[in-house]
Parts: C-alpha cells; structure tokens; sequence
C-alpha cells in the first residue's frame, strides 16, 4: 500500500456544533455514520473529521496539551476564478473569517484565504497549471 497519501484529516474544534454547522452552511454534508463526539465528512478518496480539541489531545497521549492552528493549510482548488471566488464567498457567507480575498498569485493562479470558526487556514485557489477531474479531483502534472 502506498505510504504517500492522507486518508483522514482531523481538525480540533473548541465547540463541535458550532464547527458541523459551519461545514454545514458552507455545503459539506456531515457523514450520517459518525460516533458520538465526532463528524465525519467523506471527500475525494479521504474523509474530514472534526473532534473536540481536549479529546483530540487525549487521544493523541497529550491530555491537557493546548492545540493550536494556522500552520497547517487545507486548500480547495478550483476549476476557475469565478468557481474559486464563489467557494471563498461561500465560506464568509457561513461564517469564515476572510484573511485574504482571492486575487492574482505570483505564481500565476488565483488565491485567497479564510479561516473556520477554529482558525483553521483554508486556501481557496485556482491553479491553471493543474487539471482537475470532474468531481475535482486533483492530479498533478
């Protein structure tokens, strides 16, 4: 089995509710199989899970730890500016905070930046340099 990929992706979140109906509002729908105490989202080939921040850091062997955020980036990419600035808005509409309104990139795509009501950096993008499937699948080239 190949050792590069990611097949779950858990963000903490100081209040599960409030972070399901963020991803809710922002059109992710909540896998009706999760446990009590977690949501699932299945996506492409992986899932998102939100767990509560101190279960998350018990879980991990660190009870107590405090479990920061925006070092990691999540990044949707987009099939074009128009679908990318629409899915940035979205997230502001449901609630994100906009760190950066998507605009032209020095590397040639389009880029912008919300953070979730946990702060965790999403970067919303157009890459004209990369061809995605019909259910947006990424594959570089």
């Amino acid at each position: 089995m190949p050792r590069q990929r990611v097949s779950l992706i858990t963000l903490g979140v100081a209040d599960l509710a409030r972070a399901c109906e963020f991803y809710r509002a922002w059109g992710w729908t909540p896998h009706p199989a999760a446990a009590p105490g977690v949501v699932f989202f299945q996506m492409h080939g992986a899932a998102l899970a939100l767990f509560p921040c101190a279960d998350l850091a018990a879980d991990q062997g660190r009870p107590g730890a405090s479990l920061g955020t925006g070092a990691v980036t999540l990044a949707q990419n987009c099939a074009d500016q128009a679908e990318a600035d629409a899915v940035w808005q979205a997230a502001v509409d449901a609630g994100a905070a906009p760190l950066k309104r998507p605009e032209r990139a020095e590397w040639g795509g389009w880029s912008g930046y919300v953070a979730d009501p946990d702060g965790h950096v999403w970067e919303i993008a157009h890459n004209p340099f990369w061809t995605l499937g019909p259910d947006g699948a990424l594959t570089l080239p």
